[in-house]
């Protein structure tokens, strides 16, 4: 197994908002700034301010987990095959098809070997770049190959320096998002802070570097910064020309990098659907975000040789239905409370079953069924029934596809993120709320408003969006662990915004009449300022000790299995074992694969459970005969996976296939009524008494504390 062992040394100002504000260019008593010019210049220098604490920000953070990241491994001490071994499970994959573009003959070889490709999958050829998003591997490895850098910069560098680049972008992207919303760029500041001081929850690419959503969150903040400027008011032609255009471009690169691109973008779409409905936001801007993720999503389909898992997603299928939905139902926004009531009730159903009744038409014409793991996943995940489905409990056992653990909010709670957070998200629901209701009764004002008119509650569109996205993503959080990265983020923005905006505290202190505007700044920039130098005193030690905390890459077993494969085995050899581990050997070696942790293919998934037999209870003929048909030479056998302690029983992998192939399972504990005992004992515990039946078979050829290789006799 990977492990981490300790490594042995040898010797504030405010931004001018876009947007009107009544403060704007205002003294406190209330005489016009009679110097427009001089008030030009010191935006101009402030917002230059602005940028440069952006800028350095996001590279700060680009160093700084460049740094864990080398401390933790001493990465660049490492041999070759241990740096490939770091990057484990399906992160190994994609890496390996950067390395065989790199070292191909040419670009146009390499990507042959892509488009038909038949080492990833034995006895079958597949198009990776129809199957897998890895374009950013193919864009990277080309660059690499035309710039004159090979002599200065190794090519594993150059794609891990990219990497940490992009959360550069990221942190940029995440300051710019809450200084739009709040109008000052110390809101940015403290968004970004809080970003670096809550990484443990915000991001984990330090140690999970090719997986996708590293690649994919950053045009996805991009993405909503750009949202959130388009939904400002009063924006020039031009100006909104150009902010669709990044948009567009932002949501094209954030579908075309990550395989769950649609599964995101359909709760963006939820999202400004539920806006749409209370009328918060304007539609004209909703329909072109609409079309925005619809044609991004087609051309990434058409760059994936018509991958048919994008043509049945549900956004594509949603998206359509409220188009067609709106143009049924023209007169949505016309009337009075309860006749609004009925037709958005009614709006909502028509969506839904367009978007069911579409969504099986294209799947019934492409007989798709790549995703229907994902289903049977989340109807069992909330209680829709058990289910014995081997795929769907292999997610449902695995701790990132769990609840939220409760200790998250501990962890951001030391920060004062979440407390904030709950704040300002508690102020704002309350907001949209009245906002929303003031809409469908077609009212100016609520009628409990009416008698203090100075706590009138205005909500801003690109407020407004920000607000029900980040509820959505948290709901997606709580449900899933593995997605808290797209809401942590998100709610860093989102608790600085509240923090430093204007409305927000003007809300707060005319309700109970306590407001002016100089007090309203002063809070504005008190609040935020404390809180800042708060972290900084808190949390600046403890970042300096992790900084100089030194580690070393430490897994001996896996590099001398490795090794062997790559001395005495031929190159055309085909290997069995389990997806994390193959993904390494095709990494390490360039062997071929029976079965790989990419798992949006049905064939792929029936074939992994096949292979998955080898720790079940099955006859040592029946194993022979269902590795020997996917062309396996070697099978690699893992003692964490026989012997597994990690989950407990239900849920280790071998109980798994015994619920499967309907055995009962091992230890003690209660089996279900119809589960019977298996005729034959465990495949992976017998085959090393070398009894007969098992020789006849299989021929030890490496052994290791951790690793066991056979290889497959093969007979006439």
């Amino acid at each position: 197994m990977t492990t981490i062992r300790q490594r042995r040394v040898e010797k504030g100002t405010e931004v001018a908002e876009d947007q009107p504000s009544e403060e704007k260019n205002v003294k406190p008593d209330g005489k016009i700034l009679s110097d427009h010019t001089g008030g030009k210049l010191w935006n101009i220098l402030w917002i230059t301010v602005g940028g440069i604490v952006a800028i350095s920000l996001g590279l700060l953070t680009s160093v700084y987990v460049a740094t864990l990241h080398e401390n933790d491994l001493w990465f660049s001490n490492i041999k070759e095959v241990e740096r490939e071994i770091s990057f484990r499970t399906e992160c190994g994959l994609y890496y390996s098809y950067y390395k065989q573009m790199i070292q191909a003959a040419s670009i146009q070889q390499g990507l042959h070997g892509l488009v038909y490709d038949n080492k990833t999958e034995s006895v079958r050829t597949i198009n990776i770049l129809e199957r897998m998003n890895v374009y950013q591997e193919v864009f990277l490895s080309i660059l690499y190959r035309i710039l004159p850098i090979q002599q200065y910069v190794e090519p594993v560098y150059f794609y891990i320096y990219t990497l940490f680049g992009l959360q550069a972008v990221y942190v940029i992207a995440l300051y710019v998002t809450s200084w739009l919303l709040s109008g000052t760029w110390l809101s940015g500041l403290l968004a970004a802070c809080w970003y670096i001081t809550n990484r443990i929850d915000t991001t984990r690419v330090e140690f999970t570097i090719p997986l996708r959503e590293n690649w994919a969150l950053p045009f996805f903040a991009v993405q909503i910064a750009a949202i959130t400027y388009l939904l400002r008011t009063h924006l020039q032609p031009v100006q909104e020309r150009l902010t669709l255009t990044a948009v567009f471009i932002a949501t094209f690169l954030f579908s075309l990098t990550w395989q769950f691109n649609q599964f995101m973008m359909l709760i963006q779409a939820l999202a400004l659907f539920i806006l749409d409905c209370f009328d918060m936001i304007p539609t004209a801007k909703v329909t072109w975000l609409y079309i925005i993720q619809i044609s991004g999503l087609l051309l990434v389909c058409v760059l994936q040789f018509f991958n048919s898992m994008i043509l049945g997603s549900l956004l594509i299928s949603f998206n359509a239905s409220v188009l067609i939905a709106r143009t049924v139902q023209k007169n949505l926004k016309k009337g009075g409370l309860l006749n609004r009531l009925g037709k958005l009730i009614l709006h909502v159903l028509l969506v839904l079953g367009l978007t069911l009744l579409i969504n099986k038409f294209i799947k019934k014409i492409l007989n798709l069924e790549s995703d229907e793991h994902i289903f049977k996943f989340l109807k069992a995940k909330f209680g829709f029934g058990a289910t014995r489905d081997f795929d769907a409990n292999l997610y449902l056992c695995e701790e990132a596809f769990g609840l939220l653990p409760l200790n998250t909010f501990s962890r951001l709670s030391d920060t004062l993120l979440f407390c904030v957070y709950v704040f300002v998200l508690f102020l704002m629901t309350v907001a949209a709320v009245i906002v929303a209701f003031r809409n469908l009764s077609g009212s100016n004002q609520v009628q409990f408003m009416e008698e203090m008119e100075e706590c009138t509650i205005t909500l801003k569109p690109d407020a407004a969006y920000n607000l029900i996205h980040t509820v959505l993503f948290g709901c997606l959080a709580l449900s899933t662990m593995r997605m808290k990265y797209l809401w942590t983020s998100h709610m860093c923005v989102f608790a600085s915004f509240g923090l430093c905006s204007t409305e927000v505290w003007k809300l707060i202190l005319k309700c109970i009449h306590l407001y002016t505007s100089q007090r309203t700044h002063v809070i504005k920039y008190s609040i935020p300022i404390i809180t800042l130098l708060y972290i900084s005193y808190k949390f600046w030690p403890g970042i300096m000790d992790e900084l100089s905390e030194l580690r070393e890459f430490y897994d001996p077993d896996t590099v001398e299995l490795m090794n062997w494969i790559k001395s005495n085995t031929p190159n055309t050899a085909v290997f069995a074992g389990s997806m994390q581990l193959l993904a390494g050997v095709k990494l390490c070696t360039g062997r071929t694969l029976t079965n790989h942790p990419h798992y949006e293919d049905k064939n792929l998934r029936e074939r992994t459970k096949q292979i998955y037999q080898i720790y079940a209870k099955r006859s040592p003929e029946d194993v022979y005969r269902i590795l020997r048909s996917f062309g396996t030479d070697y099978v690699i056998l893992e003692d964490s996976i026989c012997y597994e302690r990690r989950h407990s029983r239900g849920c280790r992998l071998r109980d798994l296939l015994d619920i499967a192939n309907g055995h009962i399972m091992d230890g003690l504990g209660e089996n279900e009524p119809d589960l019977k005992p298996s005729l034959y004992p465990r495949f992976c515990e017998e085959i090393k008494k070398n009894l007969p039946s098992y020789t006849i078979h299989f021929t030890r050829v490496f052994q290791n504390k951790t690793f066991h290789v056979y290889k497959l006799a093969k007979h006439k």
